[in-house]
């Protein structure tokens, strides 16, 4: 099983980096972990509807070119299924089972994501109603698919 982590701009925050690795390192054991960050377009605080519209359109065309063919495609998206780690470890569970050997999440910039990559998504989730940094939402993924995997295996983790 291989999963890919593709998102909008690079990790800067020592405490997320080493987070994610931790999680990372504890999922090898399940799966190969890859992240992909793309670079963000730079956006200043007043833009038009346009403009924002162009920042997404650019991020997304970005991301698009590094998913794999074949790869089934989650995008974390507010207006996406909310569910809990049982019901998420299910999902994940029947993607696998249904012969997917490739997932990829795709976690989009700050400004949201372009209609190109709603329109290209298997699925699509919300981690939260809340609003976090895209560069914390990585961090809470990786717990989440780790919680994910150990829930599977009907192994413990703590709750």
């Amino acid at each position: 099983m291989k999963i890919s982590i593709a998102a909008v701009g690079k990790l800067k925050e020592k405490y997320l980096k080493d987070g994610i690795s931790e999680y990372i390192k504890r999922l090898s054991r399940f799966a190969e972990i890859e992240q992909i960050e793309v670079e963000d377009e730079h956006a200043p605080e007043s833009l038009s509807a346009a403009q924002e519209s162009q920042v997404k359109q650019k991020e997304a065309e970005r991301l698009i070119k590094k998913i794999k063919d074949g790869s089934y495609i989650i995008l974390l998206d507010l207006a996406g299924e909310q569910l809990d780690s049982q019901k998420f470890s299910a999902k994940l569970e029947n993607i696998m089972l249904s012969g997917n050997s490739h997932i990829t999440f795709i976690i989009g910039g700050s400004l949201g994501l372009d209609q190109s990559l709603i329109n290209l998504a298997n699925y699509r989730i919300c981690l939260s109603k809340m609003t976090f940094p895209h560069q914390l939402a990585r961090l809470i993924l990786l717990e989440q698919v780790y919680r994910a995997f150990k829930i599977m295996k009907n192994e413990t983790y703590h709750k």
